[in-house]
C-alpha cells in the first residue's frame, strides 16, 4: 500500500482524524455543519492529501491510457479534467482516475491506498510503449474546492498549478444515464481538486480555513455521487451507480470489462441500483455503511447502506445500493431506522 507524509492538518486545532478511507486528514475541525457551509461558499478548503497521485509522461501516455480504460482519452486537452475508470474482465469497477493533462505529463488521482496497485497494473501493461509510470503521492498534497462562479482550471494552471475540475453530473457527448429525466440535484455543481507540491502546500493553504472530510462526503452523497470504495464492492459495474455519465465513452475502442459495459447497456438493466435516502434523524444513532436494508414486514434484505452522511440542510442522509426489484413506492428500514428513498437508478 501506498505511503505518504501523514497530514500537517491533524495538527490543526480541534482537527479529527477520519476514520476508514478517510482516515490521515481530518473528518472535521469541530464545527462540521459550520464547514459545510463555509465550504459551499467558496471559502475553505478540504485536505485530500491522503489520495493517492500517479503521474504518466511520454509522448503515448493519452493514445495508452485511452486503449486500458473507459473514457476517450486520447485527444484530451490540457487543464481539462475527465474522469474514468479501470474495470476488470468481467466488467467490475477496480479504479475510479481523476485525469488532468498539463501537456507534458497526465496525472492521475486515486483513491487513498490504490496508487500502487494502479502502478504495478499501468507497468505490466507497458510494453514497448514510450511512457514511464510514477506514484508521486509522497510528493504531492491535494486540496478539494468549491469553486467560486469565476473560478477555473486555466488560472490555476497559469501559475502552474493543477487543478481537476469535477464534470459531474454533465453527460460526456456519447454516453448514458441511468437516472429519470427530472432535474439532477448536482447540476451545477463545482467541485475541484488542487495538486501542489506538499513542500509548498502550507504557502497554498495560507489563512484560509479548513474543512474536515465530513463536510466534503456530505456534499457528495447530496449530489448523489459515486464513490470508489465507500460505495462499491467486487461486484459492482458502472451502471449501478449512474457512473456511466461522466466515466463511460460507450462508443471507443476496446477496453478491458467492455463487454459486459455494452450488454448490459444494450440488453437490460443493471442487477442492483444505487438510491438516495433520507435517514429518520429522531434517534440518537444512524446506521452505519454496511447496515443492511430491509423492506417492512420482509426478513431478506434488499440491499447494504454504503455511506451515511449528516447535511446542513437536508439532515441524516445515504446512499445505498439496493436490489433492482426492490419497489420504488415503500420506505426502507436499517437497524430500525426508517429511510425514505429517493430513485437515482431506474428499475
Amino acid at each position: 500500500m501506498t505511503t505518504t507524509t501523514p497530514s500537517s492538518s491533524l495538527t490543526r486545532p480541534g482537527a479529527v482524524d477520519g476514520q476508514g478511507i478517510d482516515a490521515g486528514v481530518p473528518a472535521h475541525y469541530g464545527d462540521p455543519m459550520g464547514e459545510q457551509r463555509r465550504l459551499l461558499g467558496a471559502d475553505a478548503l478540504v485536505d485530500l492529501s491522503h489520495r493517492g497521485l500517479v503521474r504518466v509522461t511520454g509522448p503515448d501516455r493519452l493514445t495508452w491510457l485511452h486503449s486500458m480504460t473507459t473514457q476517450k482519452l486520447d485527444d484530451l486537452a490540457p487543464h481539462h479534467g475527465v474522469e474514468t475508470l479501470v474495470l476488470s474482465p468481467h466488467g467490475h469497477v477496480e479504479h475510479a482516475i481523476h485525469v488532468v493533462d498539463d501537456g507534458e505529463s497526465s496525472w492521475l488521482g486515486v483513491e487513498p491506498g490504490t496508487a500502487d496497485a494502479l502502478v504495478q497494473w499501468l507497468t505490466s501493461m507497458q510494453f514497448m510503449l514510450r511512457v514511464q509510470v510514477t506514484d508521486v503521492s509522497a510528493d504531492f498534497a491535494q486540496f478539494g474546492q468549491v469553486c467560486d462562479e469565476a473560478g477555473s482550471a486555466e488560472q490555476y494552471a497559469a501559475d502552474g498549478t493543477l487543478v481537476w475540475v469535477d464534470p459531474w453530473p454533465t453527460m460526456g457527448p456519447d454516453t448514458a444515464s441511468y437516472s429519470g429525466d427530472g432535474p439532477h440535484p448536482a447540476t451545477g455543481r463545482r467541485w475541484r481538486e488542487v495538486i501542489v507540491p506538499r513542500d509548498r502546500a502550507a504557502d497554498f493553504v495560507g489563512d484560509r480555513p479548513l474543512s474536515g472530510t465530513l463536510a466534503a462526503e456530505a456534499l457528495r452523497v447530496a449530489d448523489w455521487r459515486p464513490r470508489l470504495g465507500a460505495d462499491t464492492d467486487h461486484r459492482s459495474i458502472p451502471h449501478e451507480l449512474d457512473w456511466l455519465r461522466t466515466a463511460v465513452h460507450l462508443h471507443k475502442g476496446c477496453y478491458r470489462g467492455q463487454e459486459t459495459v455494452a450488454r448490459v447497456h444494450n440488453l437490460g438493466r443493471p442487477p442492483r441500483r444505487v438510491v438516495f435516502l433520507h435517514l429518520d434523524g429522531s434517534g440518537h444513532l444512524l446506521p452505519e455503511p454496511g447496515a443492511q436494508l430491509r423492506v417492512p414486514g420482509v426478513e431478506r434484505p434488499v440491499g447494504v447502506i454504503t455511506t451515511v452522511a449528516r447535511h446542513h440542510e437536508d439532515g441524516p442522509i445515504a446512499l445505498a445500493v439496493v436490489k433492482r426489484s426492490t419497489p420504488t413506492d415503500v420506505d426502507l428500514v436499517a437497524d430500525d431506522c426508517a429511510a425514505a428513498q429517493t430513485v437515482i437508478v431506474t428499475p
